[in-house]
């Protein structure tokens, strides 16, 4: 399966936040949107970095409330690992488990078209074992 397949389920929207935002108003997006992390982008379709509520949260023990007025770009992954939409699922889980990364956007064309997350990717996983698992008892029960 390809990565394609799951922004083909999932869709291809990508919530951006400028590199100016403050950490409170990402927390705010963070919350709205019932997401964990968030490409960091001047123009929505280039990525500066990456923040998810894990950055936050060991920033802000860190450094306590005076972390929520300032940019993300404080705070942000600047070298952000990338998929493409052909890339293989399987490969991707290995690379997101290897490195503990869990959303990855998707490039094509030096633009951004996606993001995926260890959940999308074990969700996708989860259904092609179960179809084939149906097609193997469908074949061993003479349906085919």
């Amino acid at each position: 399966m390809r990565i394609a397949e799951i922004l083909r389920n999932k869709g291809t929207t990508v919530t951006t936040v400028a590199p100016h935002t403050t950490v409170r108003a990402l927390l705010s997006v963070l919350t709205e949107r019932n997401i964990g992390a968030v490409v960091v982008s001047p123009d929505a379709e280039t990525i500066a970095g990456i923040v998810s509520e894990r950055d936050v949260v060991r920033r802000l023990d860190a450094e306590g409330a005076p972390l929520l007025d300032r940019p993300v770009a404080d705070i942000m992954t600047v070298q952000v690992r990338t998929c493409g939409p052909d890339d293989d699922v399987s490969s991707l889980r290995d690379v997101m488990t290897e490195h503990r990364v869990r959303h990855m956007p998707v490039v094509q064309d030096n633009r951004l078209i996606g993001i995926v997350s260890i959940g999308d990717v074990v969700k996708s996983e989860i259904t092609e074992l179960a179809t084939e698992r149906e097609q193997l008892v469908d074949y061993l029960q003479g349906r085919y």
